[in-house]
């Protein structure tokens, strides 16, 4: 099982690979059932200039239209980064069963860092948590990322 982990947490990388190259924060994630894959996103908040445009969101929205219900029952996320508060909400109502999450978000992580909607809060659906897979692939891109774009914003305040 701890093979598998990983091999969603890579695919969910692969997606925020693709946020990356496109200035988006690079958040990836992927939704499982039955050991496939069934929805992938990554953020485009940016490019479509739309606050809702999370990983999270796109990929619970993709699942969705596949299964052709807003009921993602056995359905599980793995995502790079932990999730906000819009997307935790989503998470639960969306039914997942369980959430992987690659690294933490200590400035509006919604699953234990600034809260816990999952557990501070008696919702009629409870999302099981499992944290810091591939934490530290995880947490370089985003790192990385954040490197490079203050050299972008710097590089065009000199031209």
């Amino acid at each position: 099982m701890e093979e598998n982990k990983e091999k969603f947490m890579k695919e969910a990388l692969k997606e925020a690979k693709k946020a990356y190259e496109k200035l988006e924060i690079p958040v990836g994630a992927v939704i499982v059932k039955d050991g496939k894959i069934i929805a992938r996103a990554h953020n485009l908040k940016e490019s479509k200039q739309d606050t809702t445009k999370h990983a999270e969101i796109l990929a619970i929205q993709k699942a969705s239209r596949k299964l052709q219900s807003w009921r993602l029952l056995n359905c599980d996320m793995y995502v790079t980064l932990e999730p906000c508060s819009m997307c935790a909400g989503a998470l639960i109502n969306a039914r997942i069963r369980k959430l992987y999450i690659g690294t933490l978000d200590e400035k509006t992580g919604a699953c234990g860092s600034v809260l816990n909607l999952f557990e501070d809060y008696k919702f009629n659906h409870k999302v099981e948590i499992e944290k810091g897979i591939m934490q530290k692939e995880c947490e370089e891109i985003l790192k990385n990322f954040f490197k490079d774009l203050r050299k972008i914003k710097k590089a065009s305040k000199e031209i």
